[in-house]
């Protein structure tokens, strides 16, 4: 394999002069220090499509900021291209060349229909490539394409390993790489590469990030995307060769912080935990937001994270302040709770119209106990425990006679009566009489 010059990447052309540039995404930005203009990222996809959302927030970025997008494509026929791109696609500062229809496409006539003489219909501009087996003609068409441009340009190549497949061989992927990354860099180019991280030998990985100024690893760990920065030349990234989770909310790429930020702010746990303390399901607090019971899921996993909106009605639906959510214990706390504020909870397990419970403690309230009032209909049997809870339970009735059954055993309670549960749940509860029944009941965790 050819040497390569690496003067350029070595702070000889004062990396550090270049501007500085988003990536259209705030937790990147933050992890790697930012781009630079001249930057060659190398995106090491190791699920074969997760650096897709990075690459289109990254144009959509450019594109916010007027700036000229070449986007080659050596695995997506261009209608498959513009469906993935969507509204990006009809932005005329968009240009994409078309390796796919003459390369993998085999030039079939259902992908050259697609063509219009030698470009693509309005609003697209597609250029076909006609030899994209030749690594000079690919050459050629990019930086054909680039003199006309002005400014600096973005470029997105998707994908290093298409080209493999293409060229028949890695030396022909470095030979170009190693050519293309010091002119893209005085060219004034952000260029982003994409390649499947198991589909290429360790020699050319190890020679690709030696010429690449940033390289980032994209993968699946234990169930959730994950993101590493390998590389990050002239700069100081939060962090090399860790990973951090990333999630989806909308149209958001969120990335989490370290561990010890996440167990301070575990938003979802927070949430959850209220929320079951209620005896509230995900899909009715879903309804009650306006999402999915999958949106409530991944909330809680801080697989995403709500939008403030979100998050408001979330807390009102809850009957808790928002700031409950994000609650510090160094805070002092309340020690007084007006009646009004009781929070009537669900108990969907139960007869309808036999059971009727209220939280009397605030569901945020950090606290060893939990204080309820539950009160049982006239002549209404429960066939099993209104709670499912693992701990000590302490019950005080206040009005009304009430029967308790567990393990063969029944227990008549009057008013004045105490029940303490620690190993035996009850299996049945009944109201025999005219009254309703009520007790003043206590969770200890």
């Amino acid at each position: 394999m050819q040497a390569v010059n690496t003067d350029c990447f070595k702070g000889k052309c004062g990396l550090m002069k270049k501007k500085r540039v988003s990536s259209g995404i705030t937790g990147l930005d933050q992890l790697l220090s930012g781009l630079y203009i001249g930057d060659n990222v190398i995106w090491y996809d190791d699920a074969g499509s997760l650096a897709s959302a990075f690459c289109l927030k990254f144009i959509k970025e450019s594109q916010k900021q007027k700036k000229p997008i070449i986007y080659v494509s050596f695995d997506r026929s261009p209608k498959n291209l513009i469906e993935k791109l969507g509204p990006l696609a009809e932005n005329q500062q968009l240009t994409i060349l078309d390796c796919f229809t003459n390369g993998k496409g085999d030039k079939a006539e259902v992908f050259d229909k697609f063509f219009e003489k030698n470009g693509a219909q309005w609003p697209y501009q597609v250029i076909k490539v006609t030899e994209p087996w030749q690594p000079e003609a690919v050459s050629e068409a990019i930086y054909g394409l680039h003199r006309t441009l002005s400014g600096d340009v973005r470029l997105v190549i998707e994908s290093l390993t298409g080209m493999q497949d293409l060229w028949e061989g890695e030396d022909h992927i470095l030979k170009f790489y190693s050519r293309s990354c010091p002119k893209l860099y005085e060219l004034d180019t952000i260029a982003y590469w994409i390649i499947e991280k198991g589909a290429h030998s360790n020699k050319l990985k190890a020679h690709i990030n030696q010429i690449a100024q940033v390289a980032i690893d994209l993968s699946i760990k234990r169930g959730k995307s994950a993101i590493k920065i390998l590389k990050a030349e002239k700069r100081t990234p939060k962090a090399l060769s860790e990973f951090f989770y990333y999630a989806y909310d909308e149209d958001e790429i969120l990335i989490e912080g370290d561990g010890k930020t996440k167990a301070q702010h575990d938003l979802g746990s927070r949430i959850k935990k209220i929320r079951k303390n209620q005896g509230m399901s995900q899909k009715e607090l879903a309804k009650l937001i306006g999402v999915t019971p999958s949106n409530i899921s991944q909330i809680e996993s801080n697989l995403i994270y709500p939008s403030l909106p979100a998050l408001y009605k979330i807390a009102e639906n809850l009957s808790v302040e928002v700031g409950s959510f994000f609650q510090d214990k160094t805070l002092p706390v309340k020690t007084v709770f007006p009646r009004g504020n009781a929070v009537n909870i669900s108990m969907p397990d139960m007869p309808k119209d036999s059971i009727y419970a209220q939280q009397l403690t605030p569901p945020d309230l950090d606290s060893k106990a939990e204080l309820y009032l539950v009160q049982i209909l006239p002549e209404k049997k429960l066939p099993a425990h209104f709670f499912v809870y693992k701990g000590e339970e302490l019950g005080y009735v206040l009005s009304g006679r009430i029967k308790v059954f567990s393990q063969n055993q029944s227990h008549t309670l009057e008013a004045g009566d105490t029940i303490y549960l620690k190993a035996d749940i009850p299996t049945q509860w009944i109201n025999p009489g005219p009254e309703t029944a009520k007790l003043l009941w206590m969770k200890v965790k």
